[in-house]
Order: structure tokens, then sequence, then C-alpha cells
């Protein structure tokens, strides 16, 4: 899911942290020379899910936020209060729960308390699939 978003950013490649040296050197030569660079792993993910092929539905969920709300449900579910929040992105209390009434409207959640459950849950499956 980052590789998508970056991609559609507007960045020209993307490479994980996994990656040794040597294929860290060639995506950058790729990106140089006006390519773009994803891994072969991340290549074959994207075109699956590009092709109709499987899709989780708790990522296709999750992707419909935008990267604001992206951010704030990562900052939710590493435990913090909105409070915090809005004073790591530098925006008010207010627009926070704004973006967490979206989120919760978007994945379908009806309370703050199941937000925040969903969030931590969410953390924890991207922590161990990395």
């Amino acid at each position: 899911m980052y590789a998508e978003r970056v991609l559609r950013a507007g960045a020209r490649g993307y490479i994980t942290k996994h990656e040794g040296g040597e294929r860290l050197m060639q995506a950058v030569r790729h990106v140089l020379s006006g390519q773009i660079y994803v891994s072969e792993k991340m290549s074959a993910h994207i075109l699956e899910r590009f092709s109709g092929g499987q899709a989780a539905p708790v990522c296709s969920l999750v992707a419909q936020l935008s990267d604001r709300e992206f951010g704030v449900l990562e900052l939710l579910g590493e435990g913090l209060s909105a409070h915090e929040i809005a004073a790591r992105l530098h925006i008010s209390t207010k627009t926070v729960d704004t973006h967490r009434a979206n989120i919760k409207a978007k994945l379908v959640i009806k309370t703050t308390s199941k937000l925040i459950s969903y969030a931590a849950r969410w953390i924890e499956h991207r922590a161990n699939r990395k």
C-alpha cells in the first residue's frame, strides 16, 4: 500500500529497506535514466492488484483514506490522543476530530473506541508484515 501511495504521489521509484545495496544502486540508476523502479516483489503485487487479482479487503478500505487520514489512523494506532496528533501534525484538535469522523465513515466503524482498536490492530498487522 505504501508503494502505491508514493507512486500515486509522484515518486519515480520505491524500494524497501530489506533490499541490498546493489538493488538500491540499480533503483537509483533506473530513476536517473527516467524509468520507474519498484522491486520485483512489489511489481508483482501491484500488477496482481491492478489486474483484478487478490486484494485484501482491509487494505482496500484503508486505501480509500486520504494521505492525511492515513497519517491520523497510524497515529491513533500508536496510541496518541487527538491533542497529541494535532500537535504532531500541526493542525487543530477540531481538524483531527473531522479526520477521525471521515475515517470512521470510510472504514464503516461506528465508535471512536472501535476506531482506536482498529488502528492499533492495523499498526500491529503492518509491523508483522515487515
